[in-house]
C-alpha cells in the first residue's frame, strides 16, 4: 500500500512516500481504507524528534492519529462493524496511509464529508480531556489561545454550548471566524494581558493554550498564578513555569465522537477544514501547519 513514511527525525522533507505492507487487523480492530487523515501539530513534534524525551518512537514509522474511511476488514471479536461501513476515529497504526487499523471508531453520518469527519476525533478527545482537567463550569470565563485552529475551533463551540463565556486569541485574519464560533476574539502578541483585561475586567477563570506561542506567561499573569491553566502545545515552558501540560493518555469515547459527528452533519457544529492535500504531499501540509495561519484542520486525502 502507499503510505508516507518517516525514516529519521527532522524537518517536513523527511516525510516521504513509500510502498509498505498492508496491516492486518488483530482482535478488536477494524482495517480502514483511509479516505481522509488529519494533520495535527502533535505529528510535527513526533516528526522532529521533540517528543523523544516523553516517549520513544521506533523508526521507520507512519504518522497520523485520526482517520475517516471505509471498513475494509474486521479482526477477531469485532462486533457492530461490517465491511463497507463508513467510520471515523483514532488509528492504532499511522493514518498517513491508504490503510490503517483502528479500535475506537464511530459511524460517519450521511451528509458529513470525509474531510469534515476527520476534523473531529483528535479535537473532540483533546477538548474533553482538557475541560476535565480545568474543571470548567457554566457561567465561567475561559480563555482559549489558538481559537481558530482545529482543536481551538471545536473547544470554543463546546465551551459556549456548555454555558461558558469564551475569549479566543487568533491572528488578525481569523478574528471574524472566532467571533462566528461564539467567542469574543482578540489578537496575539504584545499587549495581550491588557486586551483580555479590558474584555474581562472580572478576570478569567481558566486558560486552555492550544497554540503554544509563548502565551503562558501572560496566562499566569491573568490568572494570578498557575492554577487552572492547561497547555497542549508548550511542554518545555509548562515544565519551566509549573503549568499543567496535557499530552495524554488519550480518553477516547466513540459514543461522544458519534454525538459530535451527528451535530456536525446537521450543521450545528462547525468543523473547519484549513486545507486539503494529496497523501503524497504530507510534507507540504506540515509546512503549512508550521506557519500557524491555517483556519481549521489540515487534511490528507488518501
Amino acid at each position: 500500500m502507499k503510505a508516507v513514511v518517516l525514516n529519521r527525525f527532522g524537518g517536513p522533507e523527511e516525510l516521504r512516500p513509500a510502498e509498505v505492507e498492508r496491516p492486518e487487523p488483530g482482535p478488536g480492530q477494524v482495517r480502514l481504507r483511509v479516505r481522509a487523515a488529519g494533520v495535527n501539530p502533535f505529528d510535527a513534534k513526533v516528526r522532529s524528534g521533540a517528543m523523544e524525551a516523553v516517549f520513544t518512537t521506533p523508526l521507520p514509522t507512519i504518522l497520523g492519529l485520526e482517520a475517516a474511511g471505509v471498513v475494509d476488514a474486521v479482526g477477531p471479536d469485532v462486533t457492530g462493524w461490517s465491511v463497507g461501513d463508513e467510520v471515523l476515529g483514532w488509528t492504532d497504526t499511522g493514518a498517513y496511509a491508504e490503510y490503517a487499523l483502528a479500535t475506537a471508531v464511530a459511524r460517519k453520518p450521511e451528509g458529513l464529508s470525509w474531510e469534515r469527519a476527520v476534523t473531529l476525533p483528535v479535537a473532540a478527545e483533546t477538548a474533553g480531556r482538557v475541560f476535565r482537567l480545568l474543571g470548567i463550569e457554566p457561567g465561567e470565563t475561559l480563555l482559549v489561545h489558538g481559537a481558530a485552529g482545529g482543536v481551538g475551533s471545536l473547544a470554543v463551540q463546546l465551551a459556549v454550548a456548555a454555558g461558558l463565556r469564551v475569549i479566543g486569541t487568533a491572528g488578525p485574519a481569523n478574528q471574524e471566524h472566532v467571533a462566528a464560533l461564539g467567542a469574543t476574539p482578540t489578537t496575539y502578541g504584545e499587549g495581550l494581558v491588557e486586551r483580555v483585561r479590558a474584555l474581562a475586567p472580572e478576570g478569567v477563570d481558566a486558560v486552555f493554550d492550544v497554540a503554544g506561542r509563548g502565551a503562558l506567561p501572560a496566562s499566569i499573569e491573568l490568572r494570578g498564578g498557575t492554577d487552572r491553566i492547561v497547555t497542549i502545545a508548550d511542554a518545555p515552558a509548562a515544565a519551566e513555569l509549573g503549568v499543567v501540560f496535557s499530552g495524554g493518555p488519550p480518553e477516547r469515547s466513540p459514543d461522544r465522537l458519534a454525538e459530535l459527528a451527528d451535530l456536525a452533519a446537521q450543521g450545528d457544529l462547525v468543523t473547519p477544514v484549513g486545507g486539503t492535500f494529496p497523501l503524497a504531499d504530507a510534507a507540504e501540509a506540515h509546512r503549512v501547519s508550521a506557519s500557524g495561519h491555517a483556519r481549521g484542520k489540515l487534511v490528507l486525502i488518501a
